[in-house]
C-alpha cells in the first residue's frame, strides 16, 4: 500500500488519493462532462495500478500523473485525458516561469500573482533576494495582526490560524501596506491618509513633509486645497500676491515624483477643490496640460446647492477662503459643462458630492477630502484600514455560500480592528486621530466573477439585486460584529457623540468601504472590486515596466464546455470583447460583457446599489465608449447624484493612457492607483 509520495523538490509527503480525484474532476470539467462519480472510480484504478508498479518504493508526482493519463485512456476517456495532459503541460510551463522569477510558490498561485508578489510584497534579504514564500508572507501578516488579540485576553494563536486560513485560501486579503510591512521593521499598515493643507507657507510645507514620510512608508495621501487663498490674492506678510492652490499642487506632485513608496509602490495623491473656490476654473482644467499633476487624481467637491443651480440655472458665488468674501460668480450649468468637458477629454476631474458625504458621516468633524481613489472620505489626519472579501470564491453550483460569507464578514471586521492596535503610525497626529475614531473599511472584490458563476449578466437587474443583497448582508453583520467588539474591548472614543444610535457599544465609527483592489485582486486571481471584466483578454502594465497577459479563466472554462474553445484566442485578445465575434452563442455574449459593453447607466446603478449599504464610499469607474459625448458625461453625473452615490468618476475609452491594454496595443480603462 502506498503511504507517501515524492514531490518535485524532493520532499516526501503523505499520499492523498483525494488530490488525484480532484485533478481528474478538473479534467472532467474542462471537457464539459458532468459525472461526479467517475473521478473517484478512476482514482481507485490509479491507486491500484500505482501499488502494483511501486510495491516497495515511493513514487514521484510525475509517476502518479503518468498513471492517471494511462487510466483515463484505457477507460475510453480520450478527451478527458487530453484535458489532463494539457493541464499538466500548462502547470509545467508555469513552474518554469516561476523558477525564473526566483519565487518558491507554496500556494500554487497564478504567474501574474507571483510577479506582483515578487515586485511588491515578498520580504527580501540584505542582498535584495526574495526571502519568503507567498504562504510565509500570509503567515507573517496573520502572526503580526493577531498579536492584538492577546491585548484583550483572546487566544492570539487561534486567531493567527483563522486569519492565515482566509488569506491562504484567497477568501480575504488586506490592502497593500499590510502585506508590505506587517511584522517588519517599518510596521506601517495603513493604506491611505488625509492631511490638512492650511493657508500659510509653514502649514503647506509641514504637510509636504508629512506627505513624504507617508509615501516612503507605502501610504497614499489625499488633500483639500480649498483653504488656500486664490491666485493673485493679497499676502500681507510680504506685500506680494498668492500663487493659488494649483501652483502648490505642482510642488506636491514634484515631491511625489522623487519619493518611491517604500521602494515598491508609486506615490498616489488625491487633490480636492470646492466648487465655490475662486480658482475652480484653473483646477478643473489643470490636468489637461501634458505631464502636469501626473501623481494626482483630482476631484471637484460639489455641493447640493451647486447641483440645484446646475439643473435649474443660476449663478454660483465664488468665495475667498481667506476672508469668506464673495469675489464673483459663475454660471452653474456652464461650470458643470466645463467639468464634464474636461472629464470627457481626459478622465479628470472626478466629482465628489461633499454635502452628501458629510451628511452621512457618523462622527463630529467636517470631511473635505478623500483618499487617492475616492472610496474613503477622511477627516484631517485620519487613516484608512481596508480589506476585501473575494466574492468569486463564494459560489457553489450557482448559489452563494452565505454561511462562509458570514464567517468572513465577522472575521474580516475583527482582523481590521486588530490592525489599528498593532499599527505603527507615521505621525503622532495620525495615531491620535485613528485611535480615537477607529475607522475600518471591509469591502469586496471579484463581484463580476461571482455574477458569471451565478449565470447572471453584469448588465441586468439581477446584478443590481445581488449587489444590494451581498453588500446589505456585509453591512449588517459587519456592524453587529463591531458592536460585539465594542462591548468586549470598548467603543471608539466619540461613540456617544456619534450618529450611531440604537447601539449599546460600537468599536468602529465606520465599518464598510468598497475599494478598487488593483493588485490584491491579481493575487486573489479575480476581478477588481465591483468592476465588470475589463476585457476577456488583455495585457496589464504594472509597476516598473512589467506586463502581465491575462485571459478570463471563466470564459475559457465556458468556451471549453460549449466546445468552441481554441488555443488561438487572438481575435478575442485583440478585441477584448466577444460581442462581435462569430461562433460565440448569444447567452455567452450576454454573460461575458466587459466594461465597454455595459451602458454607463448600469455602471452607475451598480455603484449606487453598493453605496446604499456602505458607510464610507465606493470606488467605481463609469466606462464610456470613445463615441460618448459631453452630454453623456452630464447624464452620468446627474444619475449618480439622484441614486445616492457619494461621488463619480468617468473614463472615456482612449482619452488618455491607462494600465490595461489589449493585445494589439489598444487600451481599456483602469485605475492607475488601485490596490
Amino acid at each position: 500500500m502506498i503511504h507517501s509520495i515524492r514531490k518535485r523538490d524532493g520532499r516526501i509527503e503523505d499520499f492523498r488519493p483525494a488530490k488525484i480525484a480532484a485533478a481528474i474532476g478538473k479534467a472532467f470539467e474542462a471537457a464539459a462532462i458532468d459525472d461526479p462519480k467517475s473521478p473517484y472510480e478512476l482514482t481507485g484504478r490509479v491507486v491500484k495500478l500505482a501499488e502494483e508498479r511501486f510495491p516497495s518504493a515511493t513514487p514521484g508526482v510525475e509517476d502518479i500523473q503518468d498513471i492517471v493519463e494511462r487510466v483515463l485512456i484505457d477507460a475510453g476517456h480520450a478527451d478527458i485525458a487530453k484535458a489532463y495532459i494539457l493541464y499538466r503541460q500548462r502547470r509545467s510551463e508555469i513552474r518554469v516561469a516561476k523558477s525564473y522569477l526566483g519565487v518558491a510558490d507554496d500556494l500554487k498561485l497564478s504567474l501574474n500573482a507571483i510577479e506582483v508578489l515578487k515586485k511588491r510584497y515578498l520580504r527580501r534579504d540584505e542582498r535584495g533576494n526574495v526571502a519568503e514564500t507567498p504562504g510565509e508572507l500570509f503567515n507573517r501578516v496573520a502572526a503580526h495582526v493577531s498579536k492584538a488579540e492577546a491585548k484583550f485576553g483572546a487566544d492570539a494563536e487561534a486567531y493567527r490560524k483563522k486569519f492565515l486560513r482566509m488569506m491562504r485560501n484567497l477568501l480575504f486579503l488586506p490592502n497593500s501596506p499590510r502585506m508590505m510591512n506587517a511584522g517588519l521593521e517599518l510596521g506601517q499598515l495603513s493604506a491611505c491618509f488625509v492631511l490638512p493643507v492650511e493657508d500659510s507657507l509653514e502649514g503647506i510645507f509641514d504637510t509636504l513633509k508629512y506627505m513624504a514620510l507617508i509615501h516612503q512608508s507605502g501610504g497614499g495621501t489625499g488633500f483639500s486645497f480649498s483653504r488656500l487663498r486664490p491666485k493673485n490674492d493679497v499676502v500681507r506678510t510680504t506685500g506680494g500676491v498668492a500663487s493659488g492652490p494649483v501652483s502648490f499642487m505642482s510642488i506636491f506632485d514634484a515631491a511625489t515624483n522623487v519619493i518611491k513608496q517604500g521602494g515598491r509602490r508609486r506615490g498616489a495623491n488625491m487633490g480636492v477643490l470646492r466648487i465655490d473656490h475662486p480658482d475652480i476654473l484653473e483646477f478643473i482644467e489643470a490636468k489637461e496640460k501634458p505631464g502636469f499633476l501626473e501623481n494626482f487624481n483630482v476631484s471637484v467637491a460639489v455641493t447640493d446647492e451647486f447641483m440645484r443651480l446646475a439643473r435649474s440655472g443660476g449663478e454660483i458665488n465664488l468665495v475667498n477662503p481667506r476672508n469668506r468674501e464673495v469675489t464673483g460668480s459663475l454660471n452653474a450649468p456652464e461650470l458643470m459643462n466645463l467639468i464634464a468637458n474636461s472629464a470627457w477629454r481626459g478622465g479628470d476631474p472626478g466629482v465628489i458630492f461633499i454635502d452628501r458625504i458629510n451628511a452621512a458621516h457618523p462622527i463630529p468633524g467636517i470631511i473635505e477630502a478623500t483618499n487617492p481613489c475616492g472610496e474613503q472620505p477622511l477627516l484631517p489626519y485620519e487613516s484608512c484600514n481596508l480589506g476585501s472579501i473575494n466574492l468569486s470564491r463564494l459560489v457553489e453550483k450557482g448559489e452563494i455560500k452565505w454561511d462562509l460569507l458570514d464567517e468572513l464578514i465577522t472575521l474580516g471586521v475583527r482582523f481590521l480592528d486588530d490592525v489599528i492596535d498593532v499599527n505603527r503610525f507615521p505621525l503622532a497626529q495620525i495615531e491620535e486621530v485613528t485611535l480615537r475614531n477607529r475607522k475600518i473599511g471591509l469591502g469586496v472584490m471579484g463581484f463580476a466573477e461571482m455574477l458569471i458563476e451565478m449565470n447572471i449578466s453584469y448588465n441586468s437587474e439581477g446584478a443590481i439585486r445581488v449587489a444590494e443583497e451581498v453588500m446589505g448582508r456585509l453591512a449588517k453583520l459587519g456592524r453587529e460584529e463591531s458592536a460585539r467588539l465594542g462591548a468586549e474591548r470598548g467603543s471608539f472614543a466619540l461613540f456617544e457623540q456619534s450618529k450611531l444610535k440604537g447601539w449599546d457599544a460600537m468599536r468602529n465609527s465606520t465599518v464598510t468601504t468598497v475599494a478598487p483592489t488593483g493588485t490584491i485582486s491579481i493575487i486573489a486571481g479575480t476581478s477588481s472590486g465591483i468592476e465588470p471584466l475589463f476585457a476577456i483578454s488583455f495585457v496589464r502594465h504594472v509597476l516598473e515596466g512589467a506586463k502581465l497577459f491575462e485571459v478570463s479563466p471563466l470564459f475559457e472554462q465556458a468556451a471549453r464546455a460549449r466546445g468552441i474553445y481554441s488555443h488561438d484566442l487572438s481575435e478575442v485578445a485583440k478585441k477584448g470583447s466577444v460581442q462581435e465575434i462569430a461562433g460565440i452563442p448569444q447567452d455567452m455574449k450576454d454573460l461575458f460583457v466587459t466594461a465597454l459593453d455595459i451602458p454607463p447607466e448600469q455602471h452607475v446603478k451598480i455603484q449606487a446599489a453598493f453605496q446604499k449599504h456602505t458607510d464610507n464610499a465606493v470606488s467605481k469607474t463609469v466606462n464610456l465608449p470613445q463615441s460618448a459625448t459631453v452630454g453623456d458625461v452630464l447624464k452620468v453625473y446627474n444619475l449618480a447624484y439622484d441614486l445616492g452615490c457619494k461621488g463619480v468618476t468617468v473614463f472615456r475609452y482612449g482619452s488618455r493612457s491607462q494600465v490595461l491594454y489589449l493585445e494589439n496595443g489598444e487600451t481599456v480603462p483602469g485605475c492607475k492607483y488601485c490596490g
